[in-house]
């Protein structure tokens, strides 16, 4: 019996959705702006880390084929010789929010019809009697 294994790695885009503008996020791609810096040796910040991306399982799965499908381009080091070896895909969010829970609830089939409420980006954000 075929069996299907899905992998959601949250908040690890592969692209900037078509309403990116009203977030700011214009440009947006967590997977391929890593792998540039890792490929450009910029990011070992701690002694840990040196030269680029490694992530061949996830390349061999199709992770690279993804963001092509996404951006147009393949991360470097994401690249595959051949066929990946699962199947691969990118969506963007239909729901008006964007928020973690509305992209699982998505995955999952069903779109949020309405945008979340959000608190102010004031400082402090809670109110006193909330944090009381």
């Amino acid at each position: 019996m075929p069996r299907a294994f899905l992998l959601v790695l949250d908040s690890v885009g592969i692209g900037s959705a078509p309403d990116a503008a009203a977030y700011g996020d214009e440009g947006a791609n967590t997977v391929g702006h890593i792998a540039e810096v890792c490929a450009a040796g910029h990011a070992d910040q701690t002694g840990t880390h040196i030269g680029a991306l490694k992530l061949p399982n996830l390349a061999r799965l199709g992770l690279g084929e993804a963001c092509r499908l996404a951006t147009g381009r393949t991360p470097p080091n994401l690249e595959l010789s051949g066929s990946p070896d699962g199947f691969f895909a990118c969506a963007a969010e239909q729901a008006k929010g964007k928020d973690t829970p509305s992209g699982h609830w998505e995955l999952a089939g069903f779109t949020l019809p309405e945008d979340w409420h959000y608190f102010p980006r004031t400082v402090p954000a809670f109110s006193e009697a909330l944090l009381e």
